[in-house]
């Protein structure tokens, strides 16, 4: 359905039935109409006196072809749109169409401006949002639409996108899963003066979710385009947004403003938003604002003109909202800012409209008292009203007499739900210079009810009180009529004016009404008017009044009655020239007593040439403003020519910085040239070195006066602006200093301040807060740019509970945990909330427990923003229970949801608690939520107690637990388990897990690389258990989400070419040989890791090849450039490691051993260099750079006498230049699994963009970037695990729990209402993530029909009797001498399925061929046919399902988008968890612009 905030804001809602009054001769003719409700969707046809409009509640569409005096209903040729109509569209671009939206798929077109319909059918729901309309229009071919829809069914909806290039004669669908699409000539200005193919008629632009859809950690959105409709590539080309690469984000929205496509990007991790511009929808460029930043739902695009863009950027953040008033040059990249302190409203409408068909006037609303409402909500903002008359470049106040005017604007109108009718303005029409408005004259504005009607013929130069009290206005016969009604709940009277406002006279209504629009064609040429009304006397009944002035018999002007007018004066008086040329119009004079009766003809303005001057220029490419506005001075550092400036006092002839605006019409002869080249200093060249000369370099060591420090990063993300690189460093004295320049220069902040922590904000990454030992809070949200302060509510407090917890969505919603009462004995910890960054604060629970609280907010919760979660001791005391409560009002109310818990955590969108079953304390019980309210418990296999459990990082599609088996300090060791989709069912994924004695473990999840994670197993255990044996460990890795874990393959041959002690076996770790590393327990800084997040492939370690894991003092450097499967020792001894630039370099250096040098490598380890960072030897103890590992500078903290210091490694001499997105620079690399052919993960290829290690070429890809998500595979051993109460065998395969007995899959009916059938269990459950067809099935054996589905079962797998026949006798033939051949030539003999045994690329007469395993089963079969007949024929129905793709529910993934849209599941679901993790909920992620 049509959301119904879309029509509320498109128009108000009518049924009508009408009686005429009679005309008198010499006054205006007026029929009357009674209606039920005020007419929705109202538009005029251009050029025309045809109206249009729906009623929402006979379903029905009227139209008018005389202005409003008749009207009929609209039914169609078949009768069939009366009662059926949803929504009507017209055509931005086309005067002769609109279309009719209807139910069930039926709409209808017209093409000849509503006399006549003809149906179209596109079989899904019209969708609209934030970001989009049901239809999109093409502004070159008013045949082309696309259709934006909704396919829904029980389990939710799905986009859809059609397309049509003929009308809807014709309607094909465009492409699965589109956010939004529109043309590339979504405006009939589009690429304006750019000579562009004609292909670009049929381009459309798309935003779409990441390659790996729901499969993704986090949602990701991408801009893809395609000339052929997506044809010919289902992805289309990605939009190459940044620098010539393709940028993707968390949200990104396109639209088009005028000749412009703009498209916004939201990084994670930031609130700020960054703007790309195009007017040819190839090249990109960034908006740039200079100092300001561009917020999430923080700007408004206004009306913009062909040769700029007019933005307001929001500059407060609470309830009084204000901005800035930015215009760009002509190609929409560089922003000037043009007033400060604009009116905004909390929705983004700014007061804020140009004067309609006059270049350069504009009026606007600013705040006046703009200290005083910045400081708190509760000083109400004083408006004053402001006008230019240069296109924004100077505004001056409006004047009435000597007196200053201020007029209601946008935000009035929108707060009285008066917004104006589409194609109407708020002050002005196409009348010539006539302008008018409510307001006051005074200091300020006043409220709306205490306004009066303004009237300007000066195109707003002078104004003069018209009308006493708000009024509702329109013009008529182009500025020749002006009517207007007084805008209150009482009035029986409209008064009109035919002298621009000077004289009113007044026409009776005969009954008392409310005025809800006035309105006339959007020309203003018309003499007839429509009035809209509720009755005074009866609210529910609406009035219609048409009103015709034709019948005041006024004479037609002559040319004696018309004047020369221009709007635009000079101080001196005279016309003024804008964009090169003067306006000059024709209209009717004041006093002359005619109409110009000429209806929809109006004669445009002329124009004269002007001589170039200083304002028909603007700052050319990579030139800004300077702060004086007098100049353009260099926005990226200035390259002169070849062979100039070998001296810093050379001079070269370069730009001038400046450009004739495009489009402008100025003479050039005898005017201002700003164009020359003009005389340039070498000294001036900024920028890179002008000498590239290879190597890297290093700054001189800093000391630091402290014994230890403490530092993080705040990082930027891709939408921010900017290039600082910012370190907040904590000293043991207490002392806070920043960074912003990589660690070069450092600032301490509030010296006499004492520090005790710096919390980063864990969603926002530019953002941090400082704690000082007081109440005192300071904080940075602009990566350490500037510093502000709140004051919490009470002192930090001094237990091991987390004293900031933050919101995932909300910047500024923070929780704060201090101490209440401990002046005495009874100190307790108290939790407030702000969503004001600290503001202000409201108290919430006192007796708050360790974990703290947290917000329940997560993507894809439904109505959780305000959703809390604490732990808290039962009755505010210390010496009770701790108890589970949640609040969704920050507990005004709450609700307990576990009385007797020992903690609860949050990871990867589950809630988990571990609670204890009455007084009994020996094991935990664990529950999990997916959703944050509903709790389901955890099933753990039979055979694991549960004393303790460590929640671990996990794929977005399970939750991984360690559990602790032996919990003997140096001795400990655990069990890693694995859940189902909701967390609730988990089965055993690796025993023997090694735990430290401060309860870490050693387990790491790669990122980037889905499904990847290294953990070391302690391989002695039963000595460990009954000997108290040392711990021997040993490193497995698995490459599908725990689904399979092995050893790791050992390098042939160690650094220097010689042979390991142990027998390698080639590609392979046994028992005997293989390579472990030491892990997540060893590390000093748990931040270090063996992996980048944008250098996919790459990891680096510290370990030995053998038969277990030895001593630190004994490791070896090892790399592997596959992700893991192969490794390479490219170090002797023990290394700490860097990587820059997305893996172009990586830098090694010595762990605590006096050096002073590194080691790089520019070739991803092939081959490495050697740099002397000092002149002296360090002790280096820590090496790092930005976490995103992107940049190219280091840092070193080393210890130097006692004393700490840091140096500085600089790497961006050694290449000038980032690679090209293309195959000179790249390679398509994907990943593999090492039991998989076909590089098949989960189901499917992959492939990413690397860079090639012999490029020399900067990587400067922020994170890794999908090539494509390729074709799905056949199903493997590796595309399953081990299914609930089954565990691992020694041999591989997946047997029974002794003494347990298989799970019921019945339970999967209650889950999926529309589940015709389940399977029996095999042992055997598909990997969520996967995506495999057909092959090897492990989890279907035999199949069932769910509980009163016994029909739709047999519907679904009945056959007639002679199919009957020739299902069992053909079979039974056929396997027979099949069978008999296999038998005497099959390699394998009847048993379990065992670890890489394979379902893809075999030979046809392998164990698992199905040429094989069917006639052997059918084989086995024919020993009891007649007492197994049913049970063949549904064996048979399945195995042939198997091999040409099965029907129903379960459909296989046929496309990408199919993909996308759906994921594999777990069987196992309870039955009080309705939500399922990762499910996409697309009513909810929409952004305004």
């Amino acid at each position: 359905m049509i959301p119904r905030w879309l029509l509320l804001t498109l128009s108000l809602l009518l049924v009508w039935a009408s009686h005429p009054a009679a005309a008198k001769g010499n006054e205006p003719n007026i029929v009357t109409h009674e209606l039920d409700a005020p007419p929705a969707d109202l538009f005029y046809f251009h050029g025309t006196n045809t109206i249009l409009y729906r009623d929402r509640r006979s379903l029905t569409a009227h139209v008018s072809f005389d202005g409003g005096e008749e009207w009929e209903t609209v039914k169609g040729n078949d009768g069939t749109i009366e009662g059926t109509v949803d929504l009507i569209w017209r055509h931005p671009f086309d005067d002769n169409r609109a279309y009719i939206l209807g139910e069930n798929g039926k709409h209808w077109i017209t093409t000849d401006q509503a006399k006549s319909w003809r149906p179209f059918q596109v079989d899904v729901l019209p969708f609209a949002s934030m970001r989009s309309f049901p239809l999109e229009f093409n502004g070159w071919d008013p045949k082309k639409v696309i259709f934006m829809g909704l396919d829904c069914t029980i389990l939710g909806c799905l986009p859809q996108t059609f397309y049509t290039t003929d009308d809807f004669e014709t309607v094909k669908p465009l492409r699965e899963m589109t956010l939004q699409c529109m043309w590339a000539a979504s405006r009939p200005q589009f690429a304006l003066d750019i000579d562009m193919p004609k292909s670009t008629g049929d381009r459309i632009l798309c935003v779409v979710p990441g390659l790996k859809g729901p499969f993704e950690h986090t949602r990701t959105e991408r801009l893809i385009y395609s000339d052929s409709f997506f044809k010919d590539d289902a992805e289309g080309t990605e939009a190459k947004l940044d620098h010539g690469k393709p940028l993707s984000g968390v949200s990104l929205q396109i639209r088009s403003v005028s000749k412009y496509i703009v498209a916004r990007l939201q990084s994670r991790g930031t609130q700020e938003q960054a703007l790309y511009v195009s007017d040819d929808s190839n090249v990109w460029h960034r908006a740039e604002f200079g100092k300001h930043r561009i917020e999430e739902d923080a700007y408004t695009i206004l009306e913009s003109t062909n040769y700029s863009i007019q933005i307001d950027v929001q500059t407060t953040w609470q309830d009084n909202r204000m901005g800035s008033l930015f215009s760009s040059n002509s190609n929409g990249t560089y922003f000037t800012q043009n007033i400060e302190h604009t009116n905004e409203d909390l929705n983004g409408l700014v007061d804020f409209e140009r004067v309609t068909g006059i270049h350069g006037i504009t009026i606007v609303n600013t705040v006046k008292n703009w200290e005083e409402a910045k400081k708190s909500d509760s000083n109400k903002k004083k408006l004053i009203s402001s006008i230019s008359f240069d296109d924004g470049r100077t505004f001056q106040p409006l004047k009435a007499d000597k007196d200053e005017l201020h007029l209601h604007s946008m935000t009035t109108y929108a707060a009285l739900h008066e917004m104006p009718l589409p194609d109407h303005r708020m002050f002005s029409s196409p009348a010539p210079g006539l302008v008018m408005g409510v307001g006051n004259t005074g200091g300020h504005l006043e409220d709306y009810s205490k306004g009066d009607l303004y009237v300007s013929d000066n195109a707003g130069l002078t104004w003069r009180r018209a009308l006493k009290g708000p009024h509702r206005y329109e013009f008529g016969d182009q500025g020749g009529v002006i009517t207007a009604v007084l805008d209150s709940s009482q009035t029986d009277k409209v008064q009109f004016s035919i002298d621009h406002g000077k004289e009113w006279e007044s026409i009776s209504l005969g009954q008392k009404i409310r005025p809800l629009f006035l309105v006339s064609t959007p020309d203003s040429t018309s003499l007839k008017f429509l009035l809209v009304g509720t009755s005074s006397d009866d609210t529910t009944k609406t009035l219609m009044f048409f009103i015709d002035f034709d019948g005041l018999h006024e004479r037609e002007c002559g040319s004696g009655d018309l004047e020369e007018w221009t709007a635009r004066l000079n101080e001196k008086g005279e016309p003024d020239c804008l964009m090169g040329q003067k306006q000059f119009f024709q209209r009717r004079k004041a006093n002359a007593d005619c109409f110009i009766k000429k209806e929809f003809a109006i004669s445009g303005p002329e124009f004269q040439l002007c001589k170039c001057s200083a304002e028909d220029f603007e700052c050319d490419y990579n030139f800004v403003r300077s702060e004086d506005r007098k100049e353009c001075v260099p926005a990226v550092p200035l390259t002169p020519p070849a062979g100039k400036c070998k001296d810093p006092s050379d001079k070269y002839m370069g730009p001038s910085g400046w450009r004739l605006i495009p489009g402008n019409a100025c003479i050039r002869e005898g005017g201002e040239d700003l164009e020359r080249e003009i005389e340039r200093s070498c000294s001036n060249v900024t920028g890179p070195p002008l000498i590239t000369d290879g190597k890297p370099r290093a700054g001189k060591p800093q000391t630091i006066s402290a014994k230890w420090t403490n530092y993080f990063y705040l990082e930027r993300q891709a939408s921010n602006n900017g290039v600082d690189e910012t370190i907040m460093m904590l000293t043991d004295k207490y002392e806070l200093h920043v960074s912003r320049d990589h660690g070069r220069n450092w600032k301490q902040i509030h010296p006499d301040e004492k520090f005790i922590e710096m919390v980063q904000h864990p969603y926002f990454s530019d953002t941090a807060f400082f704690l000082t030992d007081g109440k005192r809070v300071y904080y940075t949200i602009n990566h350490g740019d500037s510093f502000h302060f709140f004051d919490a509510p009470s002192v930090p407090n001094k237990e091991y509970i987390r004293k900031l917890a933050f919101h995932e969505k909300f910047q500024d919603s923070l929780i704060w945990i201090g101490h209440k009462d401990c002046e005495g004995k009874n100190c307790r910890s108290q939790a407030y909330v702000t969503d004001k960054r600290g503001a202000s604060w409201e108290p919430m629970l006192i007796g708050i427990a360790d974990g703290g609280c947290n917000f329940g907010y997560q993507e894809g919760r439904n109505n959780s923003e305000k959703l809390v979660i604490c732990e808290q001791y039962k009755d505010e005391e210390k010496n009770n229970n701790r108890q589970l409560v949640i609040s969704d009002d920050y507990f005004s109310t709450m609700e307990v949801k576990f009385e007797n818990i020992a903690r609860s955590a949050t990871k990867n969108g589950f809630e988990v608690v571990a609670w204890y079953e009455g007084d009994q304390k020996e094991y935990l019980n664990a529950s999990v939520s997916v959703d944050g309210r509903t709790y389901a418990n955890a099933h753990f296999p039979f055979n694991i107690k549960v004393p303790q459990y460590t929640v671990l990082p996990s794929s977005p599609h399970a939750l991984f637990l360690l559990v602790m088996v032996n919990g003997g300090g140096e001795r400990s060791f655990g069990s890693l388990v694995k859940s189902n989709s909701n967390g609730t069912y988990f089965v055993q994924s690796l025993e023997g897990l090694n735990v430290n004695d401060r309860g870490y473990t050693d387990y790491d999840e790669l990122q980037g690389l889905e499904g990847v994670a290294i953990a070391n197993v302690v391989s002695n255990r039963e000595e460990v258990l009954n000997k108290g044996a040392a711990k021997k460990l040993r490193t497995m890795i698995t490459h599908n989400d725990g689904g399979q874990w092995m050893l790791l393959a050992p390098p042939s041959k160690d650094v220097d070419g010689k042979n390991f002690d142990c027998s390698v076996t080639e590609g392979k770790g046994t028992e005997k040989c293989a390579l472990h590393f030491h892990g997540y327990t060893e590390r000093r800084d748990y931040r270090d890791t063996l992996y980048s997040g944008s250098a996919i492939g790459l990891m680096l370690a510290l370990g030995n090849v053998g038969e277990h894991l030895t001593s630190a003092s004994e490791a070896d450097t090892y790399l592997t450039r596959d992700g893991g499967i192969s490794w390479t020792q490219v170090k002797k001894g023990q290394y700490m490691w860097e990587f820059g630039a997305a893996g172009s370099v990586i830098v090694l250096v010595s762990d605590r051993k006096a050096t002073k040098v590194v080691h790089y490598t520019l070739d991803e380890g092939m081959s490495w260099h050697e740099f002397q960072f000092a002149e002296k030897e360090l002790v280096i103890d820590d090496i790092s750079t930005v976490p995103s590992d992107t940049s190219k500078k280091f840092l070193l903290w080393g210890i130097d006498g006692g004393k700490r210091v840091i140096v500085t490694l600089d790497f961006s001499g050694i290449w000038s230049r980032d690679c090209n997105d293309d195959e000179s620079d790249y390679y398509n690399w994907a990943p593999t699994h090492p039991f998989q052919e076909e590089n098949c993960i989960f189901g499917h290829v992959e492939e990413y963009h690397r860079k090639k290690p012999a490029a020399e070429c900067w990587n400067a890809w922020r994170e890794p970037h999908i090539h494509s998500i390729g074709r799905n595979c056949t199903c493997t051993r590796a595309d399953f695990e081990c299914d609930y109460n089954y565990e691992i065998q020694t041999d591989g395969s997946c047997g029974l729990v002794p003494g347990l007995q298989p799970q019921d899959h019945v339970a999967q009916c209650s889950q999926d209402p529309d589940k015709v059938e389940y399977w029996e269990p095999t042992g055997y459950r598909r990997i969520p993530q996967t995506t495999c067809e057909g092959g090897l099935l492990l989890d279907q054996d035999v199949s069932k029909p769910c509980p009163n589905k016994e029909e739709e079962y047999q519907k679904k797998h009945g056959i007639s009797g002679t199919g009957l026949f020739f299902a069992i006798v053909t079979p039974i033939a056929v396997a027979v001498a099949v069978g008999w051949y296999a038998y005497t030539h099959w390699d394998g003999k009847f048993g379990q399925i065992r670890l890489g045994d394979s379902g893809g690329s075999q030979s046809w007469l392998s164990r698992d061929s199905m040429l094989v395993a069917v006639p052997v089963a059918l084989i086995a079969g024919i020993v009891a046919v007649a007492q197994s007949l049913p049970l063949l024929v549904k064996s048979l129905a399945r195995s042939s399902s198997g091999l040409f793709g099965r029907r129903g529910m379960q459909r296989p993934y046929a496309t990408r988008g199919s993909f996308a849209a759906r994921r594999g599941d777990y069987s196992s679901v309870v039955d009080d968890e309705d939500e399922l993790l990762g499910a996409d909920d697309f009513d909810d992620e929409e952004d305004q612009a």
